[in-house]
């Protein structure tokens, strides 16, 4: 070849075929490197070797043969043909020591010109080499669809290598590796006598026309050739409908040839080992390389796609598992020294923070004060905190965030906090609103009532008018302006609302999706607080970020559990906070699963709903769709609504792999249809249980005046059961609500049912859960399942949730998963390598900041900053 072959090498100029360029296209095979970071996600066991007469059914064999017998017939009334081919093994049962004997291949297809280019292959009197798992039919020995190696007659015989058979004191120790062989030269038998007795050959069949010999070309110049590479474990790669798995390996291959070529003539080595290290360097230091005992990068590559042993593939997985975990611990400790690099408002302690937290009327927990104080520390530096904080649904996030929000107002400056949800928005203007009142009624007229006055900061204005989210914007009779801002909002409120925050006045500002819009703009803005901060993209937070003159204090809260390492891995340039303790008076959530087909069970739960219902209490009922009659353009149609009004809730998100194909990726059986929200209010309103009761219900497609009212009946008693979907998931908060049902429990993600359950018990009184579930007993779904009513430990559920579904689905697509570039490292099986990982990057990184003595780990950490992985990064 005389064009150079790199990693950046576009895989259209190595591949005539244009289909299968197509093909690894839709894979996201583009170049040379892409498919070399294609990984298999299994690896077969070596094959062993055996005659025919050692064959057992089912189990994978591998021999050398000559074809004795061929036919190719018409399936009868169906489409399509079928070849058959009788082979003999008697010279390679001889080299084994044990009697020769034959067998039937068949293959079916409804192409004739594949049928035409295996019988030439496969023509009378052809060596070949032959793998797969024999079967039994009609009481005979046949392998269907077996791998066919075409052998030179001149090397048929050969069946060991030529070098281990002359090299003294080697010995056969039967059906082990190649190398077990011995090297013999046996004669072909050419009597066919045996054939017509083990296999019968009908007399009346139909022999294609037999090519040249001078024609044919020859898969492998030896039977010991060829049966070495039929035998040695074989890579499998996730494949599809246009490309299958070997032929992704047969290119995968092709292109590490195309490198090693390259590679001696750019550097005159003709070991193919060192021409490929040629053109791979390796990306991290050679000092970690020795210390880890890992192989060189190149090594690794070929050990994956082309692997002589389980060992060394694994070996090789390991190597580019570390580089992944070192890799992206450089980036986000490099993205967090960045960040200090920016100004920042300097927010130093408030009187006003400080009289917040004396006026509540409940005591805060220790992990409450230490977090505050934290952030106070980290809001009274020059450069912008970046914190997230990470607590258990109902462990007090909101006050924490609100005193940060305090210190800055205090300071003379803006705050604002973004939720994912109109109806989370409203509550925590609502909730906000009441509290900044309460904290103006406790206070004298003096000096401390009112905010600060910063660099450019106007002093808070005041009048006497009451705030309504339904038809103002900004509360104003409170020592603190608190604006709230969504997309549905009227057009003469929003526009008050982006004024008072335009103006700079020192106030809290609450919005939804609307705070990214380009209208909105707060120029004094010194503090962002994001709520559920999976539910945003990197992108959106960093617009929030350039709305200030200076870069604001970044404070990112959420109450899906994320597991230590999966944090330090994602959130690694972020100073990261937990919150474990629940504040007094919170009782344990009591979770029971209630299989659907339990009748008994089922009413027994009704009964007892009604109880609490009559006691004074609320109940969710939970389903995962909206209707029975959902149409998918509707649906597609609702969505782009939500979007375009500041609204990107999901209705439901079903767990990925579980619901849709089994662990062999064999299509699972068909599920049972969903339940909906409008089908189960209406068959539990008719239930003797609910007689007299009142439902409600709330989904993503109801407009937010509607919303708003279910809400307020709901939490008034006048609709003391809401059936919704998961729109109720976040930041719902409902005190009187003590039981929740869920229903097809079985069909959601541990995380998510967490965030649901966590929508009860928040008035401090007894609750409960049900997990209504349709999952077999002893599968996978109801494992699950146990998993979040044995526990209401966030992060033992986070480690499931992500073992069993992925990074991406727990957190966010926005953050990780198939987007991350973390193609094989696992943030919870690798927690220790990826705090190892941490360790050496950090002491890298002190020696040499910049990466200048690291070439190529530079040039890898930005292909991994700019490249799609940047999605993990949260600077």
């Amino acid at each position: 070849m005389s064009a150079s072959v790199s990693l950046t090498t576009p895989v259209s100029s190595l591949i005539p075929n244009k289909r299968r360029v197509s093909a690894l296209k839709s894979l996201g095979v583009v170049s040379v490197g892409d498919a070399l970071t294609y990984y298999p996600f299994h690896v077969t066991e070596p094959v062993p070797l055996r005659a025919i007469r050692e064959a057992r059914p089912g189990v994978p064999m591998a021999f050398a043969a000559v074809v004795r017998y061929l036919r190719v017939v018409p399936m009868g009334g169906r489409r399509g043909y079928r070849l058959e081919a009788v082979v003999d093994d008697s010279a390679f049962a001889a080299s084994r020591q044990v009697g020769g004997s034959t067998c039937r291949l068949v293959f079916f297809s409804h192409k004739k010109p594949y049928m035409d280019w295996m019988s030439g292959r496969l023509r009378q009197g052809a060596d070949v080499v032959l793998a797969g798992a024999p079967s039994e039919f009609n009481g005979q020995l046949q392998f269907t669809h077996p791998e066919v190696l075409t052998v030179l007659p001149e090397g048929a015989g050969v069946f060991g290598d030529p070098a281990a058979a002359s090299a003294p004191g080697s010995a056969s120790a039967g059906e082990g590796s190649l190398g077990d062989i011995s090297n013999q030269t046996t004669a072909q038998p050419s009597s066919s006598a045996s054939v017509s007795t083990t296999v019968g050959a009908p007399a009346s069949h139909s022999q294609l026309a037999q090519p040249a010999a001078n024609a044919l070309r020859y898969d492998a110049d030896t039977a010991y050739e060829a049966l070495q590479h039929v035998c040695r474990p074989r890579p499998v790669y996730h494949a599809s409908s246009r490309i299958s798995s070997e032929h992704i390996h047969e290119s995968i291959d092709a292109m590490l040839e195309a490198l090693r070529t390259s590679g001696q003539a750019a550097s005159g080595d003709t070991d193919p080992t060192l021409a490929l290290r040629a053109v791979i360097p390796d990306i991290l230091p050679q000092d970690v390389i020795e210390a880890k005992g890992l192989l060189h990068r190149a090594d690794a590559f070929a050990a994956i796609h082309e692997p002589q042993s389980t060992k060394e593939f694994r070996h090789a997985i390991e190597t580019l598992r570390y580089e992944e975990a070192f890799v992206s611990q450089i980036s986000v400790l490099q993205a967090r020294e960045t960040s200090r690099e920016a100004d920042a408002l300097v927010c130093r302690d408030s009187p006003l923070r400080d009289r917040f937290i004396d006026s509540l009327s409940f005591e805060l927990t220790d992990g409450q004060r230490d977090v505050i104080g934290d952030i106070c520390k980290d809001m009274g530096r020059a450069y912008p905190m970046q914190r997230l904080l990470q607590g258990e649904v109902g462990s007090g996030k909101t006050v924490v965030a609100l005193a940060a929000m305090l210190q800055a107002v205090g300071a003379g400056y803006q705050a604002v906090l973004v939720a994912p949800t109109q109806v989370l928005a409203e509550q925590h203007y609502q909730t906000i609103s009441g509290m900044m009142a309460k904290l103006g009624a406790g206070s004298d007229d003096g000096e401390d009532s009112k905010v600060g006055k910063g660099e450019g900061g106007k002093a808070a204005k005041t009048d006497d008018n009451n705030a309504d989210p339904k038809d103002d914007d900004t509360a104003n009779n409170t020592p603190v302006p608190v604006t709230l801002l969504t997309g549905g909002m009227k057009l003469a409120a929003r526009r008050r609302a982006l004024a008072q925050a335009a103006s700079g006045t020192p106030g809290i500002i609450i919005a939804t999706h609307a705070a990214f819009s380009k209208t909105f703009q707060a120029p004094n803005l010194a503090l962002v607080v994001i709520d559920e901060q999976h539910r945003f993209g990197v992108e959106q937070r960093e617009i929030l970020r350039e709305k200030g003159e200076k870069t604001p204090h970044l404070l990112v809260m959420t109450a899906t559990p994320i597991p230590r390492s999966a944090a330090m891995t994602w959130f690694g340039d972020l100073d990261i906070s937990w919150l474990t303790e629940l504040p007094g008076g919170r009782k344990p959530i009591r979770t029971f699963i209630v299989p659907e087909a339990d009748g008994t069970m089922m009413s027994q739960m009704f009964v007892h709903i009604r109880r609490r219902i009559d006691a004074g209490e609320r109940a969710y009922i939970v389903c995962p769709r909206i209707d029975q009659d959902e149409d998918a353009e509707a649906d597609g149609k609702a969505q782009a609504r939500k979007r375009r009004d500041g609204e990107t809730e999901d209705d439901f998100v079903e767990v990925t792999g579980l619901a849709m194909a089994d662990d062999d990726g064999t299509q699972a059986e068909p599920k049972p249809p969903l339940h909906a929200v409008d089908e189960i209010a209406h068959r539990l309103s008719a239930l003797p249980q609910f007689q007299g009761i009142r439902f409600a219900t709330l989904t993503g497609r109801d407009d937010d005046e509607t919303k708003r009212h279910v809400m307020a009946d709901f939490e008034s008693g006048k609709t003391p059961v809401l059936a919704a979907t998961t729109v109720i998931e976040v930041g719902v908060d409902v005190r009187q609500a003590s039981c929740i049902t869920i229903f097809d429990a079985d069909r959601y993600g541990l995380s998510q049912l967490h965030q649901l359950r966590g929508r009860v018990g928040r008035g401090g009184t007894d609750s409960w859960a049900f997990l209504v579930s349709r999952a077999e007993s002893g599968s996978i779904a109801e494992q699950r399942l146990q998993v979040i009513a044995g526990t209401l430990d966030g992060a033992e559920i986070a480690k499931a949730d992500l073992e069993l579904r992925g990074a991406g689905d727990v957190l966010g697509d926005a953050q990780s998963g198939g987007k991350s570039g973390l193609k094989l490292l696992r943030v919870v099986k690798d927690e220790k390598m990826i705090a190892d990982a941490r360790k050496r990057a950090e002491a890298l990184l002190e020696d040499d900041p910049t990466l200048k003595g690291q070439v190529e780990l530079a040039g890898a950490v930005l292909d991994f900053t700019r490249g799609g992985e940047s999605q993990i990064l949260s600077n």
